[in-house]
């Protein structure tokens, strides 16, 4: 059996790797001796995610979790970034050399609901990857507030947010990709009002400004916000380390929460690059949950 079919074998594992809105981007191309990765158009966001740099983050991060399952699975496999339309996994001379398991990768959290209250301590923060940034939780409350109301009050972005949420388990794509009302922590009330919410928030004056402040308390705790820098060019790279960063804090026991309305939002993005000094490619909220989360869903292999 090639490694190819092998590592296909592994594709339900893989797929487990984080995007944008879980809209699992991807498309997976198996030949005879590579496997080449593309984007899915249909499944990008064009009008919150312009410049792409979520989705070449969830690139990056989808080709650093196949080759750790490749690695696993015992194969030499590695990773060519050459061309910048696509990602292609070829033979290597040996298997990718990473502290992460299989294990890891089916163990990574995201987690929206409250965290227990407290800031990482000084041995997390010395093993993270370089260019990350800690930044206290309630330094950035009321900027997260400004980005909630720019995000429910910008008609298009609103409507591709509505778009990828599934609010009711009767949706059938609940059980394969988007944001479900058990992902975001919502009770059934509380998913049919947000629902009907999104519905009118570009036609009703003030719906946007109520939405943000249902968030309003989300930072206001003495916790963590994890913030990657690094150049906008080199964004897959970036995915790859947000991965390893994402894995390395489930060993510890800690859940991430993106923050991406931060950097979407143009006033609150350009606050945050001043506050870290660098140029910030994902944000997110690290802490321990309050509450187990439930797995979130993925497309089937084909």
């Amino acid at each position: 059996m090639s490694w190819v079919s092998v590592l296909r074998d592994h594709e339900s594992l893989f797929r487990r790797a984080p995007s944008a809105h879980n809209t699992q981007p991807w498309t997976i191309d198996y030949r005879a001796d590579e496997i080449v990765i593309g984007v899915d158009p249909q499944r990008s966001l064009p009008d919150s995610d312009p410049t792409g740099r979520d989705l070449m983050l969830g690139m990056g991060a989808f080709a650093e979790t196949c080759l750790i399952v490749a690695a696993g699975a015992g194969l030499a496999v590695g990773c060519d970034l050459s061309d910048p339309r696509r990602i292609r996994l070829v033979p290597a001379e040996r298997p990718y050399e990473t502290i992460f398991h299989q294990a890891d990768v089916d163990a990574r959290r995201v987690v929206r609901g409250p965290y227990e209250e407290g800031l990482l301590d000084l041995v997390i923060l010395a093993a993270l990857e370089p260019g990350i940034v800690h930044v206290r939780s309630r330094d950035l409350a009321g900027d997260l507030e400004v980005a909630d109301r720019w995000m429910f009050g910008t008609p298009p972005v609103a409507r591709e947010l509505r778009d990828w949420l599934r609010l009711d388990p009767r949706d059938p794509r609940y059980h394969r990709d988007g944001l479900t009302d058990r992902a975001l922590g919502l009770s059934r009330v509380e998913a049919r009002v947000l629902a009907g919410a999104l519905r009118v928030s570009g036609l009703i004056p003030g719906v946007p400004a109520l939405l943000a402040a249902s968030g309003r308390d989300l930072l206001r705790y003495d916790g963590s916000v994890l913030v990657l820098t690094g150049s906008f060019d080199d964004r897959r790279e970036a995915g790859r380390r947000l991965l390893r960063t994402w894995l390395l804090l489930a060993r510890f026991g800690l859940a991430v929460h993106p923050l991406s309305q931060l950097l979407d939002c143009p006033v609150t993005a350009d606050r945050l690059s001043a506050r870290v000094g660098a140029t910030p490619l994902a944000v997110f909220r690290v802490g321990h949950p309050r509450q187990e989360p439930p797995r979130s869903a993925r497309l089937p292999a084909p």
